[in-house]
């Protein structure tokens, strides 16, 4: 075996010395395009073969005059022990004694193996620190591909780094937040949440008792009036969770150049961490502000990428959670965006998982084995002491990459978390798609928003109310319901359906009758993001007429309330077709999206031309056209369809499937496809800020809106 090893070892070194003088032709003219700010991208072919001859020249160029692990210069006087290797190939000893702590023994210049290494290896007393290598980023600039040292139009220059910083046990190293002076003559303050609440029928018999009757309850958030950068919203505490195992290799570069597109929009008080996980999970930016050289440090992170190993999306979340729970300071915002475009292959299987979240129950009997693993940060279920209600749940926005990727357990953790899950059909629309996400996070004004529903006349009773997935509780035998929103985002719009039972009027004898009857009142409380001032607004009473004759005017339903049951409609039958879908029968399937489409089309929404009815009609069809068949389906009609409830059970934005295109239909105009969306103008504009980047400012706004979700298309 060792002869066998020497003739290798020969051959190989043969080999180098032919190429030594062209590797060294080519790093020198690679260099000097850099110094003049100009990354040439390397054609597919060649990218393996610009890759080697890199390392080659590396190795015989810098290997005496810069280590190779932190890119540090290794002149004598300059303060750190240098320690030579048996192979002559020279390191700083901290360096090299941190590699080799961990059993690698093996010359990273020249892959020999050592007999005599470094006798110990650095200690912190401070903090105990260790660095695992196994399956994570690689954090040395060298191993950044030549285009990627300047993805996202950043020119950055290349300096020497300071040696790579080892992990830490305990994440309590957050960059301090900036003080706080409030402006009390600022003008931009906050307005207040508008309310509304619109009965179904403006009158109902007075001899009649109706056992279902329906009240529109809807808020929307104030908006902006300046640019959401400049405007004094709450800073954010973000924790960007990336997947760069093995699969990822294709996708690195644009995935490299959606991150730096969030860094270039968050604000100085905002602040940024990054993980990244394969078949491990590290940290590699602890929380920073962005500002001073917070952003230069995130994207030189960023940029050192590289892809191996295998995909452990558990403890990649874990390791984010724990970045944001032991935090010593905390902005009013936090969050977290996942990405992968696989399976966890580390905890078990997840296909089966969605059929037991998806209808809502939340009943411990299912077999959820895999949320079970996750922070209770996360799913607040996993709260050892069993009260889910007092545990803080962060967020986790989930973005799936292309066809492979685990729609059901990205979807299920969005929605355990409260966040929201994209289908990202093509890899080219990611920057849109967080762009999407990160213009509602950067502009939320109003906080713990909660809606009471109050009871108002005897026997006027709530019945029930189909929030979705926000939290909604019925008191008191139906006199009194809370419904809690959470977060608003500016000029973000709830709706609600709130279902009574009214008993007929009654008076007694010699009363007089009262032509009107009030049946509910409605308060709305939050707390303002920036001045952290609790507020409550009261509605006027809703109010019905109670006739003895009904007049034509009388039996017009409301189209508002209308419109709203048809989504809720249109999203059940989209659910219930997809469980279907799950067991393999796409005809039932089918059948039930249809029987919706022409339910749909026959309502008096629909029949007034109304706009959301157009696009629910245009999503029905669309759904159905991925559950054609079980391989199309497989491929993209379940997470197709899983954003699409994610969207409709939170009333937020998502970005779903490869649209490359948009079809703007006559007389519709954005900001009115944007409504329907759930888009807010914020997401709108960051949106479009990400596809002037990609693009450049010269397209046309249809060309700018290319990957709307598919609601904006078939306006």
């Amino acid at each position: 075996m060792a002869s066998t090893w020497k003739k290798l070892k020969k051959s190989l070194i043969a080999k180098i010395s032919t190429n030594h003088h062209h590797c060294r032709r080519s790093f020198s003219s690679s260099s000097s395009s850099l110094a003049n700010g100009i990354a040439s991208s390397p054609s597919p072919s060649s990218a393996t073969r610009s890759s080697s001859i890199l390392s080659y020249s590396f190795s015989f160029r810098s290997s005496k005059k810069i280590c190779a692990i932190c890119l540090g210069s290794l002149k004598k006087g300059e303060g750190q022990a240098i320690f030579t290797a048996e192979c002559s190939h020279p390191f700083h000893f901290n360096c090299i004694a941190t590699n080799v702590q961990h059993g690698n023994r093996i010359c990273p210049i020249c892959r020999s193996e050592w007999k005599d290494i470094p006798f110990g290896a650095p200690r912190n007393d401070a903090d105990s620190l260790r660095n695992n290598n196994i399956g994570q980023a690689r954090l040395s600039p060298y191993n950044a591909s030549l285009e990627d040292t300047f993805v996202s139009g950043f020119r950055h220059n290349l300096h020497q780094p300071a040696l790579p910083q080892l992990e830490t046990d305990h994440f309590y190293d957050d960059e301090s937040l900036p003080a706080i002076h409030a402006d009390p003559s600022s003008s931009a303050r906050p307005q207040a949440i508008t309310i509304k609440a619109l009965p179904e029928f403006p009158s109902v018999l007075a001899s009649d008792a109706v056992s279902k009757f329906a009240i529109l309850v809807g808020i929307r958030a104030p908006p902006f009036h300046v640019d959401v950068q400049q405007f004094d919203r709450a800073p954010i505490d973000l924790v960007a969770v990336l997947d760069i195992s093995g699969s990822m290799a294709g996708k690195l570069a644009l995935l490299k150049r959606a991150v730096c597109f969030i860094i270039r929009n968050l604000g100085p008080s905002d602040r940024l961490s990054i993980v990244t996980f394969s078949s491990s999970a590290r940290r590699i930016l602890p929380l920073r502000r962005m500002c001073h050289s917070g952003p230069d440090d995130a994207i030189c992170a960023i940029n050192a990428l590289s892809s191996s190993g295998g995909t452990n999306i558990v403890e990649g979340l874990k390791k984010g959670v724990k970045v944001l729970e032991e935090r010593r300071e905390q902005n009013p915002i936090a969050s977290i965006i996942l990405l992968s475009d696989g399976h966890d292959t580390l905890n078990g299987d997840t296909r089966s998982l969605y059929r037991s979240v998806q209808n809502h129950t939340l009943n411990p009997r299912h077999n959820l084995q895999y949320l079970y693993l996750l922070p209770a940060s996360i799913c607040p279920r996993n709260n050892a002491s069993g009260d889910e209600s007092r545990q803080l749940t962060i967020p986790v926005h989930t973005f799936g990459f292309g066809s492979e990727h685990d729609s059901n357990a990205m979807h299920a953790i969005s929605d355990i978390s409260g966040g929201t899950y994209s289908f990202i059909e093509s890899i080219d629309i990611l920057q849109d798609a967080f762009a999407r996400c990160m213009g509602g996070l950067l502009s939320v004004v109003a906080q713990d928003v909660q809606l009471t529903i109050q009871s108002i006349s005897p026997g006027v009773q709530i019945g029930s109310i189909p929030s979705g997935r926000y939290r909604s509780e019925i008191f008191n035998q139906g006199q009194k319901a809370i419904i809690d929103v959470g977060s608003l985002y500016a000029d973000e719009e709830k709706e609600f359906l709130v279902y009574l039972s009214i008993p007929a009027s009654s008076h007694a004898e010699g009363e007089k009758k009262l032509d009107k009857m009030s049946l509910l009142d409605v308060l709305c409380s939050n707390k303002d993001s920036t001045t952290l001032e609790s507020v409550q607004l009261r509605c006027e009473r809703v109010e019905i007429r109670r006739p003895e004759v009904l007049s034509p005017m009388d039996r017009m339903v409301c189209l508002e309330v209308d419109r709203q049951r048809n989504r809720l409609s249109v999203a059940e039958a989209i659910a219930n077709a997809q469980r279907m879908a799950e067991l393999g029968d796409l005809e039932h399937a089918q059948a039930v999206l249809s029987e919706q489409r022409i339910a749909l089309l026959s309502s008096v929404s629909a029949q007034a031309g109304d706009a959301l009815c157009k696009w629910l009609e245009a999503e029905l069809r669309e759904t159905g056209q991925r559950m054609a068949n079980m391989q199309l389906y497989e491929q993209s009609g379940r997470a197709y369809v899983l954003s699409g409830l994610s969207s409709h059970s939170w009333q937020r934005a998502t970005t779903r499937g490869h649209s490359t295109t948009i079809i703007l239909r006559e007389g519709v105009t954005t900001s009115t496809s944007a409504s329907i969306s759930y888009e807010t103008p914020s997401m709108v504009n960051m949106v479009s800020k990400s596809q002037i980047l990609n693009h450049g400012s010269s397209q046309q706004p249809q060309r700018l809106n290319k990957s709307r979700s598919l609601i904006q298309q078939h306006k």
